[in-house]
């Protein structure tokens, strides 16, 4: 009872799955993902079974097609289950069995599959398509888009509870030590796709890596400013301490350890963090 796209990015070999249902934390049940594997979402009479055997299947080297004919061949309850796959070169397959409560449904492109179920209609779908094409950004937000198009355009016809996001990349996790980058759920909210989209942007703000134009050099104004700063978060005592230690202190203790620069630079994300902590 949910609706869903899985998806493969070729540019970054990221593949994930957003989900919303009016279901108490779907994101425990609905998207499961493997690096350079593939991506599943199992719903409508969710099977979890068809998420880890389905990868398992993936990574023996059998097709999506081949995947999905052995996953409904072994289940005697097909008919009630909803699928969506795409492996790691962005082939994907869609699958509604018969008994799936209407408005079932849903469509796969290349290197993307949405399907959903109990839907108010088929515009859920249409908009969860057009919202993923026409969106660019790195693949969560692609993701995150398309749901909200969805949410917005009717989503599931018994109303909202859940969603969730599920992105992975080859030592993309935390430390660069999983390839776990992203794992955000909203299990009860009255509006939990856009909850989902505000923590997106809270994992994107401490978790995703500087880029190049966000690094500034800590000239003596700014040395100055960050001192009074610090000082005024109880980081220094006096400005005499050492500005970079502290800086460090802040950043590690506030979360930002993917931001950290070293001495005589800042992250300018870090430094807007700063100062809107000032203005609370």
């Amino acid at each position: 009872m949910t609706f869903s796209i899985v998806a493969f990015d070729p540019d970054t070999e990221e593949l994930g799955v957003a989900v919303a249902s009016k279901f108490l934390g779907v994101g425990g049940v609905v998207p499961f993902a493997k690096a350079g594997v593939g991506a599943v979402a199992s719903q409508s009479l969710g099977n979890p079974i068809y998420g880890t055997k389905g990868l398992e299947l993936l990574a023996a080297g059998k097709s999506v097609e081949e995947t999905l004919q052995l996953l409904i061949d072994e289940d005697d309850q097909s008919d009630w289950r909803q699928v969506g796959i795409v492996d790691s070169t962005g082939n994907s397959i869609t699958y509604t069995g018969g008994e799936c409560y209407d408005w079932a449904g849903g469509v796969a492109d290349t290197n993307f599959a949405i399907q959903g179920n109990i839907l108010v209609s088929e515009d859920t779908i249409k908009a969860i398509h057009s919202a993923f094409l026409d969106t660019t950004g790195d693949l969560a937000t692609r993701l995150i888009k398309a749901l909200l198009a969805g949410d917005l355009a009717g989503g599931d016809s018994r109303g909202k509870q859940s969603a969730a996001l599920l992105v992975v990349k080859e030592n993309a996790g935390y430390g660069g030590l999983t390839d776990k980058y992203i794992d955000l759920r909203v299990d009860d909210h009255v509006e939990p796709v856009q909850e989902l989209e505000r923590l997106l942007y809270l994992h994107h703000l401490y978790f995703k890596p500087s880029k190049a134009e966000d690094i500034l050099k800590i000239d003596d104004k700014l040395e100055q400013e960050l001192k009074k700063y610090l000082t005024k978060l109880n980081y220094l005592n006096d400005q005499s301490e050492h500005l970079f230690d502290a800086l460090k202190t802040f950043q590690y203790v506030e979360n930002f350890d993917e931001r950290v620069q070293e001495d005589g630079y800042i992250d300018s994300q870090v430094l807007e963090f700063i100062k809107n902590r000032l203005d609370q």
